[in-house]
Parts: C-alpha cells; structure tokens; sequence
C-alpha cells in the first residue's frame, strides 16, 4: 500500500513551436494527489534524441529524488518526437515510469512523423514499449512496476480528473509560463 502523501512526479513539456530549438519540459511534486511539493525543469532538443538522459538527469539531481514513488509522463513522446524509453528511465531512476494519455497513440502517425526524421533508435524503443491499455478513462504505459502498483499509483494521484494531479500541474504551468496563462487539459 502507498502512503496517501507519497511524492509522485509528473512531466510534461511545455507548448512550443516549430521553429523552437530547445522545448522546455517540467516537473512537478505533488504528494499524493493533493497538494504540489515543488517543480523542476530541464530543456530537451525538439525531436532530438535526448529525452530519457536529460529527464533522468533532471529527477536524479533534484533534492526529491530520494523520496519520489513513481514518474508520470505525458506518453512516451515528448518536445515533437523525441522518444522517451521508459523502461531505460526506470532503471535509471529507479523508479516507476508510467506514461499516461486521453487516446491511444496514432502509431501509424508517429512511425510515419520517425521515418521522415530518419529517427530509427526512436522507432525501435516505440517498438519495444508494450502497448497501453485502457485504465478507467485513459491510456496507459508503464516500466518498472506491476498492473496492479500501476492502478494503486493511477488511483492515488487521479484525484480531480482521471488524469495524474502532477501530469496536469507540470502541463498547466508549462502552458503558464510559454503561454502566459493555461489552457486546455493534458
């Protein structure tokens, strides 16, 4: 059983656009599915290669590290089509990485979006990530724990909608800071 004030971390980049270089990602501690403990953030190339080591990189030095219970990611893309390899930053993190969506990925969509990029170490670690399944009304992916830790943590964290309370904090204030105001839902 997880302590209802467990640290969970949940990532999200910021809006960006196509001419942007560097996409800025945060993230955010929340305990439990209450309140927000702190943020974070790190820069990650727009559809580069990079994601998994600058995220790792990003809660490895953060003064939560040692008290963190899980990840949670916005998919397994993020700043265009830089891939995230969940199960890479799980072991690196130690940590639970679950990837959370509203709808199930467009596969064919981001094959196509990697083959144009000539990204296929990208297309290999989407390959590799087992496919989501449906948990209450979102799509989910997840490296480093069972079913059943997955639906704990889901369970704990999903306290205003169905998606992680850190996943819509880190996406509300990406959008605040790029944006000057949020909009929309993760």
């Amino acid at each position: 059983m997880i302590k209802q004030e467990a640290r969970l971390l949940g990532i999200d980049d910021a809006p960006f656009n196509r001419k942007d270089e560097n996409v800025l990602v945060i993230g955010v501690v929340y305990r439990g599915g209450s309140w927000i403990e702190g943020v974070m953030s790190t820069r990650i190339k727009r559809d580069g290669d990079e994601a998994t080591d600058n995220i790792a990189k990003m809660v490895k030095n953060s003064r939560f590290y040692n008290q963190l219970k899980s990840i949670f990611l916005g998919g397994i893309t993020i700043a265009g089509f830089n891939v995230i390899d969940i199960e890479e930053l799980s072991k690196k993190t130690s940590l639970p990485v679950i990837a959370v969506t509203r709808k199930y990925p467009e596969y064919e969509k981001i094959f196509k979006g990697l083959e144009k990029l000539g990204k296929k170490e990208a297309i290999r670690i989407v390959k590799k990530t087992p496919l989501p399944i449906r948990i209450n009304k979102v799509f989910v992916q997840w490296s480093g724990c069972t079913e059943e830790r997955v639906r704990e943590l889901l369970s704990l964290a999903s306290t205003h909608s169905y998606m992680p309370e850190p996943l819509r904090a880190a996406h509300l204030i990406g959008a605040g800071i790029m944006l000057g105001e949020s909009k929309g839902r993760v």
